[in-house]
């Protein structure tokens, strides 16, 4: 076999592994579909972080927290990032809860360019955070595509970054959001991919996806608690990802099919980081 060859063979197989755990897990999670009506609401923030008490008294739900670290060059700024166990768990002594999202960079540093080699990078961080935030398993984490892309982007680029992530979920007992607009979730779920569907307007058109699980509410909804702006969401699914520090896991990750043998976390993205070298 040529090099060549044995890369994309290699590079293939990593890449089947990671689609088959998610077949698996796609057929295993109930599904948390949008209610119709709106719930209450959640807030997200990265400035900064509010009190829990001044959470609770604007009469929200709780909020979703990021689970990645802040980008170079807004280390002076993004002071909400990364959530920490100190804020979770003061969110639960007002009986507010938490959600969890992995967003890293942005724009011409967003985390979906490399595709599933991305995901190799990105999935150890996002639970190592989800976890060290008090955050259990059986919950998903958002897995943030906060853009507005191309059919051809996220056939070659998101959706491979996707599954990898799920993957990577999937096999550490956890499952999988995605933050998206109406085209992302509505790929993603025709994909296999995702239970949980967090959506952004950018590139909707005006529509909310019917199986959206909380809707962000476009920039000028925007609101201010404690000196920091937030974004408000309407949440549309009693289950809309949340947890509380110290809380059991509520599912057991699927197994992998017969013919595979039972793969780690980390064996799996041993596998996926091979791929992204080759």
């Amino acid at each position: 076999m040529s090099t060549m060859n044995r890369r994309g063979f290699l590079r293939a197989s990593a890449l089947t592994l990671a689609a088959g755990t998610l077949g698996t897990a796609a057929v295993a999670a109930p599904q948390a579909t949008a209610q119709g009506r709106i719930l209450g609401t959640v807030i997200d923030y990265a400035a900064g972080v509010p009190s829990a008490a001044s959470i609770k008294a604007a009469g929200h739900l709780g909020a979703v927290r990021y689970v990645s670290q802040r980008r170079p060059g807004t280390e002076n700024w993004m002071l909400g990032k990364p959530v920490t166990l100190t804020e979770t768990r003061s969110l639960a002594s007002e009986g507010l809860q938490t959600a969890s999202v992995y967003q890293f960079g942005r724009a011409e540093t967003a985390d979906w360019l490399q595709g599933a080699a991305g995901a190799a990078v990105h999935a150890p961080q996002a639970i190592a955070l989800h976890v060290a935030a008090g955050g259990p398993t059986g919950r998903p984490i958002y897995v943030a595509i906060d853009d507005n892309p191309t059919r051809t982007q996220y056939v070659n680029q998101i959706r491979p970054y996707l599954q990898a992530f799920q993957a990577a979920l999937t096999l550490a007992g956890y499952r999988t959001g995605v933050y998206g607009n109406y085209n992302v979730i509505d790929w993603a779920i025709a994909d296999g991919i995702g239970t949980y569907f967090w959506m952004h307007d950018w590139g909707s058109g005006g529509k909310i996806h019917p199986r959206t699980t909380i809707h962000q509410l476009p920039q000028n909804k925007q609101k201010v608690i404690d000196g920091v702006t937030v974004d408000i969401n309407n949440v549309y699914a009693t289950d809309w990802g949340q947890w509380t520090p110290g809380q059991s896991g509520t599912v057991t990750p699927p197994a992998p099919p017969a013919q595979q043998p039972a793969l780690d976390v980390n064996q799996i993205l041993e596998l996926l980081r091979r791929a992204s070298r080759l």
